[in-house]
């Protein structure tokens, strides 16, 4: 009975085992976490899409759970303009099409049932019937990789603000004297050159957090041989690099 009911729940995601696309978007985020790039922390972005909740397009529903994380990563990663999202079909709907060879973000929909065998075996034994989970995938396409949708469905994010300055955060990174130097996709400290660089700050999707990460790097900058001499050579994911994170973080 329990084999029947694994074996409809996985059709109803699509056909492919349930643990598959579990497995696909556990190893799409770890690819961002090694990347570095993860875009549910990273506060600043590549593209004037802002860090709003994504939602489709068509409904005007904002997307939830594990969707949002997907959704974030493909604007971060692609650069879209906006965090408006169709399926092919609703494009079509809404008078539109996907460009030809562009190539869709997978989502899922969780939702539970209960098989028709598990409601006669709970009735028969007097027990509530046990629902099963499902995952079952869609595709969707940012209304970037459209073209002749309503102008309402295309509008990108509101233009970057003026800087945000905060004089006594100003002040206090002059006074250190450090090597600060803006501009890029990245926010980083290097030992061999003692600099540190920070996209602009109208990048961030809020401006404090520009400071923040400023103070963030400062923090690994204050290591430099010249200065505490910590150990600054640990790679990504090493004890030496998560110590170090640590500090910079207090």
């Amino acid at each position: 009975m329990r084999a029947n009911s694994k074996r409809c729940a996985n059709a109803r995601a699509g056909g492919r085992p349930a643990a598959s696309l579990y497995q696909e978007i556990t190893d799409r985020i770890v690819a961002e976490l090694e990347r570095g790039t993860v875009p549910w922390v990273k506060p600043w972005g590549r593209a004037n899409a802002g860090l709003g909740l994504p939602k489709n397009a068509a409904t005007g529903r904002c997307y939830s759970g594990i969707n949002i994380l997907i959704l974030w990563g493909a604007v971060i990663e692609r650069g879209y303009p906006c965090q408006n999202w169709l399926t092919f079909r609703q494009a079509l709907i809404l008078g539109g099409n996907v460009r030809k060879g562009e190539r869709g973000t997978t989502i899922v929909h969780a939702d539970r049932f209960v098989p028709k065998d598990e409601k006669e075996r709970a009735s028969d034994d007097g027990e509530e019937p046990r629902a099963i989970a499902y995952l079952k995938r869609f595709t969707v396409f940012n209304v970037a990789q459209c073209d002749g949708l309503p102008e309402h469905v295309r509008a990108a994010a509101e233009p970057l603000p003026e800087r945000e300055i905060i004089p006594q955060a100003e002040a206090l990174i002059r006074s250190s004297g450090a090597d600060l130097r803006i501009g890029g996709e990245r926010a980083f400290y290097m030992p061999g050159s003692d600099c540190i660089q920070v996209p602009p700050q109208p990048a961030f999707f809020k401006q404090i957090d520009y400071y923040r990460t400023c103070f963030h790097e400062l923090g690994h900058w204050t290591g430099h041989p010249s200065r505490l001499a910590r150990d600054l050579s640990g790679s990504f994911g090493s004890k030496v690099y998560a110590r170090e994170e640590l500090v910079a973080l207090s």
